[in-house]
């Protein structure tokens, strides 16, 4: 598929026929956006926006999903802003609104054919998924390590999968003897073409050594054996340029529009 029509599939599968993306979750289509709601630990936001949306149209829109997630106790949430979602200065409406933007990331994607599926790790590391409480603790050292940010939202939402969805979900850590330092995930969306991958962080000791390459192949793996067409990552800076020698293709980019009550 070309670009332009893997961005449009995409669209169509990811974000206007979204799926709940965790147990608790619940996924609507109200007006002209498409959000999630969950608990507190789960991800809550604004998934797609109608492509002919107006700018007085996004202004009551905005206005609707603030006063939506507050009445549901939720004090933050996220408007996942892509590059190609109109109306032209919807970022600026939001930021009007109190959001905060955050670094933006790009969409890329990669046809499973495509990759790799095996990949050497450095001597002395091995792989080990995630399949109980004991190795999500460990993943999640290895994440907070590798981002040194709080895992305890990952912990809630890899407990939760791994308890009511496991057929919907992968994890794997890193190991080095008995300190994990990396780790990963691969989220499956039954009824569309698409596997996401998310994590990937490795610790500062271990970079520059073929773990994150070896996660994307052996996930990679998985994802051919399950029969998916298509892998997706929203990559940072850092990531992007591997993910793009590695056969992703970036398609669009995205930022995170955030939303945040007083304490």
């Amino acid at each position: 598929m070309e670009p332009d029509e893997t961005l449009a599939l995409f669209d169509q599968e990811m974000r206007e026929h979204a799926r709940p993306d965790g147990p608790g979750t619940r996924v609507e289509r109200v007006g002209d956006v498409v959000r999630q709601t969950g608990g507190a630990d789960d991800w809550n936001g604004v998934v797609w926006t109608a492509p002919d949306l107006s700018p007085g149209r996004a202004e009551s829109e905005i206005a609707a999903q603030v006063e939506h997630f507050a009445a549901h106790g939720i004090g933050e949430f996220e408007w996942k802003l892509y590059a190609h979602d109109g109306p032209e200065g919807l970022g600026g409406l939001l930021a009007a609104a109190g959001f905060e933007p955050e670094p933006p990331e790009a969409l890329l994607v990669a046809r499973v054919e495509d990759l790799a599926t095996t990949s050497e790790l450095p001597e002395g590391v091995r792989l080990r998924d995630v399949t109980d409480a004991e190795g999500v603790e460990l993943m999640v050292r290895a994440h907070e390590l590798a981002f040194g940010t709080d895992g305890s939202r990952l912990r809630h939402q890899t407990l939760a999968r791994l308890t009511d969805a496991p057929d919907t979900f992968v994890a794997v850590v890193a190991m080095a003897g008995d300190e994990p330092v990396s780790s990963a995930r691969m989220e499956m969306h039954p009824g569309t073409g698409f596997a996401g991958l998310w994590g990937g962080g490795t610790t500062a000791p271990w970079r520059g050594r073929g773990i994150y390459r070896a996660l994307i192949a052996h996930r990679a793996g998985i994802a051919a054996r399950l029969g998916h067409r298509f892998l997706q990552v929203d990559a940072t800076d850092q990531s992007a340029p591997i993910l793009g020698r590695l056969g992703f293709t970036a398609l669009s980019t995205t930022t995170p529009y955030v939303y945040r009550t007083a304490p």
